[in-house]
């Protein structure tokens, strides 16, 4: 799941059937097959050429030039790098995965690997493991949806997560000054805030859309949930069981009371959220970052504060991992090279001294969020911490299909409005979310 600057979540919608011939024979000029010692090959690459696809936003210039820098002093190879736009991303990815000479390197967000890797257009990394990892423990929002039956086909390489952002001067005033640690001392601090601006119009203690559905399922997930389950290759979804339609309830009961009748069947976009808060009329917000809000209204950023959601388990709620993910096209003639600059990249080091300490990203590993939450400040901390519990869509090739058509925003709206049960949305969501995945 690409996502910019840790502002914007979301899959980019993927063709289901990708126009790609299923390949799974030679990985290209220079690989020897799959590793005896399970070690990325050393290679001497002098007069060679690794071409890298990276997507406009997500790694700064500087964090770019040091993997080339590096990537370069070990193999002598060099780099063209190609950055990417967003806007007609998927059929240029497609496109270029069915030619003979596609990219050595591309950068995709960690929901798109399934559908590239299910149509064989992606090399399997599997054997390679343990090397790419580097005594780091991938964070399982990034590594289990580039993780199709078992086998390996991404390498993590950043992430987004989600917190609560309020406003410490409307608690405050509210007789809330302590930061809520529990799912009861959340709804008590909520009930104060309501109570204290129960006179502003279309006021809501924290707002939270009915089709936010990355909000709503870390309910589901914090109940012990989840989107849907393979097994010997046929998929179930699962928001009937007991676990998962418990946590719809507790979603909500949550929206209900606490966010906006209106808001029910609204997703963030429109209105925007960010400008709700900036305008005062909410307290609270799940989201990426600070950076919306401050981007309308610059003055509030002493009254900012943030925390991870506590859930009704007494653990932080489960998060929605975003980011992006290193794959190596299957074709591509340079196989091995692409295999040392994807290591590189996602090396302690440069994870640590650039992609956090330049980039500002989250790290892909446990071991780079703890290093980074020794420097960071109280609100920025949150989101890294939050990180540290995070699940993702199924790695499933159809997925794409579920979220670009918005089932799963128009179950969760369904119980915030009302309009079905829970037991009947969950049902009507399932029957259908059965026949896509299973899809051929």
């Amino acid at each position: 799941m690409a996502i910019k600057k840790l502002a914007t979540f979301g899959a980019i919608g993927i063709v289901s059937a990708l126009a790609l011939s299923a390949c799974s024979g030679s990985a290209g000029a220079g690989n020897a097959g799959a590793p005896s010692d399970g070690k990325v090959p050393e290679v001497d690459g002098s007069g060679e050429t690794l071409t890298v696809w990276v997507m406009d936003g997500d790694y700064t210039p500087d964090t770019l030039d040091e993997i080339n820098k590096r990537f370069t002093e070990e193999t002598g190879a060099e780099v063209n790098l190609q950055k990417q736009t967003w806007d007609g991303i998927t059929t240029k990815v497609t496109t270029a995965l069915a030619t003979d000479t596609p990219p050595d390197v591309i950068d995709m967000g960690n929901t798109q690997i399934a559908s590239y890797a299910a149509n064989g257009g992606l090399l399997d990394l599997t054997a390679y493991q343990e090397d790419l990892a580097q005594g780091q423990t991938w964070l399982d929002g990034l590594v289990d949806p580039a993780t199709i039956d078992g086998s390996l086909y991404g390498v993590p390489g950043f992430a987004g997560a989600r917190a609560v952002i309020y406003n410490k001067k409307m608690w405050a005033a509210a007789g809330v000054t302590e930061v809520p640690t529990t799912y009861d001392e959340l709804t008590a601090a909520l009930d104060k805030v309501a109570a204290a601006n129960a006179q502003t119009p279309d006021f809501s203690p924290f707002y939270l859309p009915g089709q936010y559905f990355y909000a709503g399922m870390q309910f589901v997930w914090d109940a012990g949930g989840d989107i849907a389950s393979e097994k010997d290759g046929e998929w179930t979804s699962g928001f009937g069981s007991d676990e998962a339609l418990e946590g719809l309830e507790a979603f909500k009961e949550f929206q209900n009371t606490y966010s906006t009748a209106a808001s029910a069947t609204l997703d963030t976009f429109e209105p925007n959220q960010g400008q709700i808060f900036a305008d005062g009329k909410t307290s609270a917000i799940l989201n990426t970052n600070t950076g919306a809000i401050l981007k309308i209204n610059p003055d509030l950023e002493p009254d900012l504060g943030s925390f991870p959601f506590p859930g009704l388990s007494g653990e932080a709620q489960p998060v929605m991992l975003g980011g992006s993910d290193w794959a190596i096209p299957v074709k591509s003639q340079n196989s091995d090279l692409a295999l040392n600059w994807v290591k590189i990249a996602a090396s302690p080091e440069v994870q640590k001294d650039f992609v956090f300490g330049v980039d500002g990203w989250i790290p892909n590993s446990t071991e780079g969020i703890e290093f980074a939450q020794e420097t960071l400040d109280d609100v920025k901390v949150s989101f890294f911490t939050a990180a540290l519990r995070s699940k993702a869509t199924p790695a499933n090739a159809n997925w794409t299909t579920i979220e670009s058509n918005k089932d799963i925003n128009t179950l969760f709206s369904s119980i915030a409005s009302g309009s079905k049960s829970v037991d009947e949305a969950a049902t009507a969501f399932d029957d259908a979310a059965d026949k896509t995945l299973n899809t051929k």
